[in-house]
C-alpha cells in the first residue's frame, strides 16, 4: 500500500496496516515543492518507527528527475526493505539503480543486496517497445507492476477503461506486457491499483481477474482495500487442499510425466500451478 511520504498522520498509521508491504511515496503523492522535506520525514520515519508485518519500502521519483538519486541518498540509511522505481522504461533503469544501492549499502554499512527492488516498468509506449529487455533483470528485482493512468497521458488517451469498467484494449495489452515479461524473468506480477477506493465489488472483481490471469498481488492505495486484497489473494481452504493432492499424486508416481486425480489427467503445469500456490499461501501466512 502506497503512503504518502509527506503524511506525518499516514506516516503514524503505517505500521499498523495490514499490507505485505508498506511503500512511503515520494513521487506521485508528493507535490514538488515538497520533495524535499518528504524524503526527510520518510527517513526519519524508517529509523524510528517501528516496521509493519510486510516491511517498509520507499518509492523514489522516476530517473528522469533530479529527485531519484537524492531519494535514494536520503532514505538508504534508514535501511528500507526495498525501492520501487516508477517509470522504468529499460531493464538498465534497474541496473542504474541496483549500482546505486551496492554503493550506498557499501557507504553505510548494510548487507550487499539487502535491499530489493521492484519497477512499476509499464507506465509509458517506450517501456512496451522495450519490453524484451526485462527479461534479464538484476538480481535485486523481485516484482513488476504497471501504471494504467500515466500510460493513459502517455498516449493520450481519455481513460483506461470502457464503460463497462473493462480496461480499453492499449491497457489490456500494457497489462499483458507486465504478466510476460514478469513470467519472462521469473519475479511477481503485482497488479496496477483500483482507483475507486470506494467500489468494493469493483475491486474483489478486478482482484479476481488479476489472480487468475498470474498476478500474486495488488497495489493498494487506500487502507479500505486491504481487506478485499487480501482475502482475494490468499489460497482457500479447498484450493490449498487440490494442490496438495496434486503434488502428492507426483510424489507418488516420481517416474511419471503426467497421472490422473479425480478423474483428470495432469501434467507438469498442473505441478507448477500446484508449487506456485502453496508458495503463495505460505507468504502470505
Amino acid at each position: 500500500m502506497f503512503v504518502p511520504g509527506d503524511s506525518e498522520k499516514m506516516l503514524g498509521k503505517a505500521p499498523a496496516l495490514d499490507a505485505d508491504a508498506v511503500i512511503f511515496d515520494l513521487e506521485d503523492a508528493v507535490n514538488e515543492p515538497r520533495k524535499a522535506l518528504a524524503r526527510e520525514m520518510v527517513r526519519a520515519h524508517l529509523s524510528d518507527a517501528p516496521r509493519g508485518r510486510g516491511g517498509s519500502w520507499v518509492r523514489i521519483n522516476a530517473l528522469e528527475t533530479p529527485h531519484a538519486l537524492a531519494d535514494l541518498d536520503a532514505v538508504l540509511p534508514g535501511q528500507p526493505d526495498g525501492i520501487v522505481l516508477p517509470k522504468a522504461e529499460h531493464a538498465r533503469h534497474a541496473d542504474r539503480i541496483a549500482a546505486e544501492l551496492l554503493r550506498l549499502e557499501a557507504e553505510h554499512g548494510l548487507v550487499h543486496g539487502a535491499t530489493k527492488l521492484a519497477l512499476v516498468a509499464f507506465e509509458s509506449p517506450l517501456a512496451i517497445l522495450n519490453l524484451a529487455s526485462y527479461q534479464q533483470l538484476d538480481p535485486r528485482v523481485c516484482a513488476l507492476s504497471w501504471g494504467a493512468e500515466d500510460m493513459a497521458a502517455g498516449i493520450g488517451a481519455a481513460d483506461s477503461r470502457g464503460a463497462d469498467g473493462a480496461y480499453r484494449l492499449p491497457f489490456l495489452h500494457t497489462r499483458t506486457a507486465c504478466l510476460m515479461a514478469a513470467g519472462a524473468s521469473g519475479v511477481q506480477a503485482v497488479e496496477t491499483a483500483f482507483t475507486n477506493f470506494r467500489d468494493e465489488a469493483g475491486l474483489r472483481r478486478a482482484c479476481l481477474e488479476a489472480r487468475q490471469d498470474g498476478f500474486t498481488g495488488m497495489l493498494a492505495i487506500h487502507p479500505s482495500q486491504l481487506p478485499v486484497i487480501n482475502d482475494s489473494f490468499t489460497p482457500g481452504a479447498e484450493e490449498l487442499a487440490e494442490a496438495r493432492a496434486i503434488i502428492q499424486a507426483f510424489e507418488a508416481r516420481p517416474e511419471a510425466g503426467s497421472v490422473a486425480l479425480d478423474g483428470r489427467m495432469l501434467d507438469r503445469p498442473h505441478w507448477l500451478r500446484a508449487q506456485r500456490v502453496l508458495a503463495l499461501a505460505r507468504e502470505r501466512s
